[in-house]
């Protein structure tokens, strides 16, 4: 593919765009989504000329949304795979004379459900390119699984090509050290028979052998040659099991490049196995004192030389081999150590956050003060301080951010509760909004854990927190309650952790799959969960909320109303119900001096007014302007109201503070029919 990739480039009438999976990266490099985003963003830099696709009616809805979301919440927006293909579309039929070529590496690192539908869509975009005489060509490469079928192209089997084993000879001839004699040509011939066209065998073999050499014993060489295994787990076990120094060392590599939430750069990879290893002496970086050739050496004495540092800009490390991954994922670990029990995914996942957690208890005052205020999060100085402290600390910026991602991980099998009890959430809300760049997403001190957690969707802690006994809807920041921030961002594993709803329930009483999320979210300032849930009479919430017992009944908004306020105005008569039944006041005043029964009223909810006043609500009560729920009916016209009210023995003579009546209220604003 590299070789395909170079060769095309050199046309400088052909615009190149490629994108390489990687199943060991963040999400975006190992989904589909990463890759449209991708490809469209590097073709739209090439040819600014399409950039007019996006001021397209159809798309201009679903891209102000996308903009708002980073303008508001300061954080990548979710994208939807539709409107990216929709995109891609509209670019590569609007190329005219222009060649453009896409390469697409690695599918095989790819999810599997989604690499048949890239390659469906793919295909129809090439049909489509052809019928409008576009010049577009797509080089896809795989390992043999996922098998891809592909309709319209050319496939070549790379082990099947000459070049191929000529790759392979050209290697062990001028990498493997063994002499010149007859013996040396035979070992090279007998390790090509063996190697079956797998470069990375042939890569380790290589190795062993000039380990072997070493002495020079040739004939040991052979009969090393003999006894190594040819298929590549039993090779990679070979390798893991003759060297039994520092097996902690490795066992920390393999959980860290296994289960890192994203690729951990050389420095980090460094300071989190240390953290695992000696917890106890972390400090501050000296370079001089541990060189980044020391770490480099460290990541492949911890490996076995199974993981390596990537020749990148930013260095990372990985396996060697996506097989080495697979290896480890299968048997290996289990095969490396039988005693290891249970769900080596949640151990794991454990022993990661014990490294965070020690590495952020590291003493920074130094560096930042714990009494003094941050500067603002996009400020310069902001910026230089995060430089400086990732630079003394380099772990420091991964351990904070995904702490409680790996405890929570680890919940699944193991338990959390010392760990959430001993945790200082001020010390890790300084840390947090040290490295946060948007200053609207940075924390008060006051911040809940519920809160934390709604938040990042980590619904294990969210149930571990209830189990412990913490409140689920305390007051939390910017969004004000755990279950609007879980709401806003939107995630439903953690509204129903929250509400600890099961998804077997029906679909009328799973609350999750009836609420709004991300965009479609909105509450008024200053509005709790109940009066959300009232507002929009959705009953399953509210008896959930009610069941609580963390709500006040007559706690008011900004405006002063109440829970029953809200389901009296919007005419929810089920909810009035409710309320009343758990206590709430029925004569409560508004900032207006209004109860619930005169906006029922205003509103003209006669359902609810009947209910009202058959539980007892005061009927005369005026409002700072000395007007009763009779005045409201009359000066709306709401006949049905009016006359529930004065069969009701409403006081038909009151007078406002203007010495007004309802009729002559009636009469003003020409409501004939409610005089």
């Amino acid at each position: 593919m590299n070789f395909a990739y170079i060769q095309a480039k050199k046309d400088e009438a052909n615009t190149v765009v490629s994108f390489f999976f990687n199943a060991r990266g963040d999400s975006l490099e190992r989904s589909t989504i990463g890759m449209y985003r991708s490809l469209l963003y590097q073709l739209l830099g090439a040819l600014p000329s399409l950039l007019g696709i996006l001021d397209q009616p159809e798309h201009q809805d679903q891209l102000n949304s996308i903009h708002a979301t980073i303008l508001a919440q300061g954080r990548d927006p979710e994208w939807e795979v539709g409107i990216l293909q929709d995109l891609l579309r509209t670019a590569i039929t609007g190329l005219g004379q222009q060649h453009l070529t896409f390469f697409v590496d690695a599918l095989d690192e790819c999810n599997v459900d989604q690499v048949e539908e890239l390659v469906d869509y793919f295909e129809d975009l090439g049909q489509c390119a052809v019928s409008n005489r576009i010049r577009f060509n797509i080089c896809f490469s795989s390992r043999h699984y996922p098998h891809i079928d592909i309709q319209y192209g050319r496939k070549l089997i790379l082990e099947l090509q000459d070049g191929h084993e000529n790759d392979i000879t050209s290697y062990i001839r001028s990498k493997l050290k063994v002499g010149k004699g007859k013996s040396a040509e035979e070992i090279k011939g007998k390790m090509q028979i063996k190697a079956h066209g797998i470069f990375i065998w042939v890569v380790l073999v290589v190795n062993i052998l000039n380990a072997e050499f070493k002495g020079g014993r040739i004939f040991d060489v052979k009969k090393r040659l003999d006894s190594i295994p040819t298929k590549l787990s039993d090779l990679f076990m070979e390798i893991l099991s003759g060297d039994q120094q520092n097996l902690q060392d490795l066992r920390l590599c393999i959980q860290w490049v296994l289960f890192a939430k994203r690729p951990l750069t050389l420095e980090e990879y460094y300071f989190a196995v240390v953290s695992g290893l000696s917890p106890d002496e972390l400090s501050e970086w000296d370079p001089e004192e541990v060189t980044r050739d020391d770490m480099k050496r460290f990541v492949l004495s911890s490996s076995k030389e199974l993981a390596e540092t990537t020749a990148t800009k930013t260095p990372t490390v990985q396996f060697i081999h996506e097989s080495v991954r697979e290896f480890f994922l299968k048997d290996g670990v289990q095969e490396l150590w039988p005693n290891l029990t249970g769900d080596f995914q949640s151990l794991s996942h454990a022993q990661l956050q014990k490294c965070c957690h020690s590495y952020i208890k590291i003493d920074i005052s130094g560096y930042v003060p714990s009494d003094e205020p941050l500067p603002k999060a996009p400020s310069d100085a902001a910026k230089a301080l995060r430089g400086l402290v990732s630079e003394r600390f380099p772990f420091i910026e991964y351990a904070t951010h995904h702490v409680l991602y790996h405890a929570d991980a680890a919940a699944h099998r193991v338990t959390q509760d010392r760990f959430l009890n001993d945790f200082d959430l001020e010390a890790w809300i300084n840390l947090q909004n040290l490295f946060e760049k948007y200053e609207i997403r940075r924390h008060t001190s006051t911040t809940t854990f519920m809160y934390i957690f709604a938040e990042n969707n980590l619904t294990r802690l969210i149930q571990v927190a209830i189990r412990l006994g913490w409140r689920i809807h305390a007051l939390g920041d910017r969004h004000k309650y755990p279950l609007f921030a879980a709401l806003s961002n939107g995630h439903q594993a953690a509204v129903r952790a929250l509400l600890q709803q099961d998804t077997s329930l029906a679909h009328e009483n799973y609350i999750p799959a009836q609420l709004e999320y991300g965009k479609n979210f909105t509450s008024l300032k200053g509005q709790t969960p109940l009066q959300w849930a009232m507002q929009r009479g959705n009953m399953p919430l509210a008896e959930r909320l009610l069941s609580t017992n963390e709500f006040d009944l007559n706690l008011t908004n900004q405006q002063g109303h109440t829970p029953l306020f809200l389901a009296a105005m919007n005419g929810h008569e089920a909810a009035v119900q409710l309320l009343i039944a758990n206590g709430a006041d029925l004569n409560a005043r508004d900032n207006t001096g209004r109860t619930p029964l005169s906006l029922a009223v205003k509103f003209g909810h006669e359902a609810v007014l009947q209910l009202l006043l058959t539980k007892g609500a005061d009927l005369n009560i005026r409002d700072i302007s000395g007007q009763t729920p009779l005045f409201l009916a009359a000066n709306n016209g709401h006949e049905a109201t009016i006359q529930l009210l004065l069969a009701a023995s409403a006081d038909v003579n009151a007078q406002d503070n203007s010495s007004r009546s309802p009729l002559l209220m009636a009469i003003i604003d020409g409501h004939e029919a409610a005089v």
